[in-house]
């Protein structure tokens, strides 16, 4: 069994988790979990009222096989506070963090995107909002790509977000995890 964490917070942009929390709830290798700073309900972006399972000094470090942190705007305010012990911790144990949209600003201020592979809105957006990002020649132009430790998303890669972070946890054989892209994105069905 695996376990998903994803932190929620006010504003959070919820369609970019959208496409990706269905696939890991109905899985039986799967234990997804919601966590706030506070555990105190969240209203996302689409106005969704959402109660999070529990808060962030209830999270098991050793529990965690991928943390997601979704986007939206408290992101480029700085104004989540209290998350840097866990994902530095995440980090130097060589944990899976997977980032999408405005979540990439705090991995590139940390210094976590300097030596991987990663995306992003757009190169000057994290050059923008993250004033320590050092990691421009790892930059690419992807909607979503994997490397080492490290998922990283444009906020408009949603789907492409999911498939990456389904190959990270096996969740289905690559060719099953190819025909779910294909019809979420595509709208091609295959047996």
């Amino acid at each position: 069994m695996k376990t998903v964490y994803i932190f929620l917070f006010d504003g959070f942009s919820d369609w970019e988790i959208s496409f990706l929390t269905p696939e890991l709830q109905k899985s039986d290798k799967i234990e997804l979990k919601y966590f706030s700073l506070n555990g105190k309900k969240v209203i996302s972006m689409g106005g969704l009222h959402i109660k999070p399972d529990f808060s962030i000094k209830a999270v098991r470090l050793n529990q965690i096989s991928v943390l997601v942190l979704p986007g939206g705007q408290a992101w480029e305010k700085k104004s989540i506070l209290g998350l840097e012990p866990i994902i530095e911790e995440l980090y130097l144990e060589n944990k899976t963090i997977g980032a999408i949209c405005g979540a990439t600003i705090f991995l590139g201020q940390k210094g976590y995107l300097d030596n991987v592979e990663h995306t992003s809105n757009a190169l000057f957006y994290l050059q923008n909002f993250a004033k320590k990002y050092k990691g421009q020649d790892n930059y690419r132009e992807k909607l979503a790509i994997t490397d080492k430790n490290i998922i990283t998303a444009n906020g408009i890669g949603p789907i492409e977000f999911a498939r990456e972070v389904f190959k990270n946890l096996q969740l289905y054989d690559e060719d099953t995890i190819e025909k779910w892209y294909q019809l979420f994105k595509n709208g091609i069905w295959a047996e």
